[in-house]
Order: C-alpha cells, then sequence, then structure tokens
C-alpha cells in the first residue's frame, strides 16, 4: 500500500464528518428557530440554510447530512483500524471497501452537486467541504485498494474477523448505534397545520443599537447607490421598500421572521410614508421560472386573493409558518377559506396569473437572480440584520423631511 494513502483518508474522512456534524447543527437550529443566521450564510447565493430547508435537504425526513456523517464515520473508522498495518493483504482489502463506499458517495456527490448548483442555484460551503473530501477519498483508495475480486469472496470472513477482535467490534458497535440514534433522533420539520397561526406566537429578533459612527456610515454609503428609477416611491410614499418573494424559499421566510416586527413598527410609526411591498418571483414554472417550488405559483395567488379581503398578513404569516415543500394545493385553499373566507380559489386563480407574471417579468428586466431580493427606494440592498433594516428607513425618512 502506497505511503500516507491511510493518513491521507483518514483526514479526508475527519473533514467530511467534521462538516456533516456542523450541517447538522445548522439544520437542526434551522428546525428550531426560523430566525436563526448560520455562519455559512453569505448571500442569496451562498446559503448552507437555503440548501438544508430545500427539498434536497432531507430524504424521508432524514437530512442528508446525517448521511453523510454515517459515511464518514464507516469511513474513518475503517481506515483507522483497518489499515493499521500499511503492507498488508487486509489493508489492501479493507483499501478496496473503502473505495466502494466511495464510489457510492461519489455518486451522491453528483447528484446533490447538481441539485445545489444547477437546479436551486445556491452554494453550501459546508456541502462542498464534503463533496470535495469524499472525491478525495475516491482517488486515493482507488489508487490503494488490491485484490478487488476478492472482496466479496472475503468480505464474509472479514465480517466475522471483527467479531473476533474487541476493539473491532467496540468500534462497529459504536458506530452502528450512533448511525441509528442520529436517524431516529434528529428532529423533523413540524407538519403542515390547517389553522392559521398568529404572528404574536412567533418570537421578534432583538434589535442591536447601532453606533452614531455606524449610522453616519451606513446613510453615506445608501447616498452615493443610483435607484433604479422604476422602483422609487411616488405620492406621499417617501420611503419604499419592495421585497421579490416566493413563500416556498427558506430564505424568504426567514427574512420574513427578522423583518416583520421592525417592518409593522415602522408602518405604525410612519403611516403612508413607509411602505412595504412585496413583488412575486415564484420558483415555479408556472409563473416562468424553470424551478421546483410547486405550490409557489398557488401560494402567491392566495396571497392576493387574502389582500382583497385585508387578510394578506395572516396569509402570509400561515404560508410562512408552515412552509413546506410538501405543500399542496388543498392544504392553501383549507387556508385560505379559513384566514379568509375565500372560496372560490380555482376560479380566481387562472385569472391572477399574468400580474404574478408581470411581477416575474419585471425581476428578469431588473436582473434579480434570486429570492429574496430587496429594493429600498430603489436601491438593491443585500439581505440586512433588523437594526440595519430600520436604520435605513430612518435615514431615508428623514432625508424626506417628514416627521412621525
Amino acid at each position: 500500500m502506497k505511503a500516507h494513502a491511510r493518513s491521507l483518508i483518514i483526514a479526508l474522512a475527519a473533514v467530511a464528518l467534521a462538516a456533516s456534524l456542523a450541517a447538522l447543527y445548522v439544520h437542526y437550529r434551522t428546525i428550531q428557530d426560523p430566525a436563526y443566521s448560520s455562519f455559512c450564510d453569505v448571500n442569496e447565493t451562498v446559503s448552507c440554510q437555503a440548501l438544508y430547508q430545500s427539498e434536497y435537504g432531507s430524504v424521508a425526513g432524514v437530512p442528508v447530512a446525517a448521511g453523510g456523517a454515517i459515511w464518514a464515520g464507516l469511513v474513518l473508522i475503517l481506515a483507522f483500524w483497518g489499515m493499521r498495518h500499511r503492507n498488508s493483504e487486509l489493508a489492501g482489502r479493507v483499501a478496496g471497501y473503502i473505495f466502494v463506499l466511495a464510489t457510492i458517495g461519489l455518486a451522491a456527490v453528483f447528484y446533490f452537486a447538481y441539485a445545489s448548483f444547477f437546479v436551486l442555484g445556491q452554494a453550501c460551503p459546508l456541502c462542498i467541504a464534503v463533496y470535495i473530501s469524499v472525491t478525495g477519498v475516491f482517488i486515493v483508495s482507488a489508487a490503494t485498494a488490491t485484490s478487488m475480486s476478492a472482496i466479496p469472496r472475503r468480505l464474509t470472513e472479514d465480517i466475522t474477523g471483527v467479531t473476533r477482535s474487541q476493539t473491532a467490534t467496540t468500534l462497529a458497535v459504536a458506530w452502528l448505534a450512533a448511525s441509528i440514534l442520529l436517524v431516529a433522533l434528529f428532529p423533523r420539520e413540524q407538519l403542515i397545520s390547517a389553522q392559521p397561526v398568529s404572528e404574536a406566537a412567533i418570537p421578534a429578533p432583538v434589535l442591536e443599537t447601532l453606533t452614531p459612527e455606524q449610522q453616519a456610515e451606513w446613510g453615506s454609503w445608501l447616498d452615493k447607490q443610483t435607484p433604479v428609477a422604476e422602483l422609487l416611491p411616488k405620492g406621499d410614499t417617501k420611503v419604499l421598500l419592495l421585497k421579490f418573494n416566493d413563500y416556498q424559499c427558506p430564505a424568504c421566510r426567514q427574512t420574513w421572521v427578522l423583518y416583520r416586527e421592525v417592518i409593522a413598527n415602522l408602518e405604525k410609526e410612519f403611516p403612508g410614508t413607509f411602505v412595504y411591498e412585496t413583488r412575486d418571483l415564484p420558483l415555479e414554472p408556472e409563473c416562468g421560472l424553470q424551478m421546483n417550488h410547486a405550490m409557489a405559483c398557488e401560494a402567491a395567488a392566495a396571497v392576493r386573493m387574502a389582500r382583497a379581503k385585508g387578510k394578506h398578513r395572516e396569509m402570509e404569516t400561515w404560508l410562512f409558518t408552515n412552509q413546506s415543500f410538501d405543500m399542496t394545493r388543498d392544504q392553501v385553499k383549507t387556508a385560505l377559506n379559513q384566514i379568509a373566507q375565500v372560496n372560490d380559489f380555482d376560479e380566481q386563480y387562472p385569472k391572477l396569473l399574468e400580474p404574478i407574471r408581470a411581477d416575474v417579468q419585471q425581476a428578469t428586466r431588473l436582473g434579480v437572480t434570486g429570492t429574496p431580493t430587496f429594493y429600498l427606494n430603489g436601491i438593491k440592498v443585500a439581505s440586512l440584520r433588523p437594526s440595519f433594516l430600520d436604520a435605513a428607513v430612518r435615514h431615508f425618512v428623514k432625508k424626506s423631511g417628514v416627521t412621525s
């Protein structure tokens, strides 16, 4: 066996295990706290949470990261124990077992990498670390494995050999038990409820206090930007916050949780002067975008129907609180009927597709590439911390000369 092969496999498997466990932590925090923002959420396209909360983040309710941790743990044990005698025949066969595992892992990497980069348009740093590690294990084990043809014949003998070693048996039992507990005990996403959920049930984020220097620097940056003319406020409105939104987008839900109280307070303090609006950007083919959010158009239409009854905020609350890629049309219709007493969804829906597609066309014309995308007085801004959004709105209100 080539020198350093075992050390390389152990190091690569350790990286994959650490990245998978970190991903599981982020996934867990996201389930427990919708307002949680992880260290690997950089912007709209570099985000771990967006991928974990998508339909590709779990299989049968089990996070994909759990599979990564189980795979990496097994490879780590095989390399650590089975390859400890570098020049033995057993070490070569164990490298062959690892090669088989790496082949399966590489197939999974290709699938999930394609879904991440080309279907969701998201890059997950932790996932990329796993992709690189799995590829590295595949390359090293392919160059190290010997007697691949003997693997099927010697498999039973090698498994029996594990039972003869107390250390090997302990490692195998610990890995198996940890794998079962991880799959069985990891919390699942909440099931969709047909009942409307009160906004008061969702905790408000704590606003940080910006220093005068931070406020001045932030206002100076805003003043230097060139706004998009068609998105500037009109009439009595002096400050207009626009959000290009998809109700099945996890990042859209996160910003809704973070901003809802800030926006409500600003609307109350500056009625008519500050206005918050959404533009529909459903990532669903029916509305013009070749993506995979199957109920995004229906959700956008439901909010428009609820708006006609003055219940759009309540409908948004239900959609974001019960966000799921398993959501069905009937669930949306039931919630709409309970919240806004709208019982003709199917009749209204075809008529609303045209204005929804008009929002999609506007987003395309402006170069909007993902959700959520925010514009404040025509200035494109990233997803901000709530305190910076609050400060930006107050900056523009002050510039307009309006007082509360």
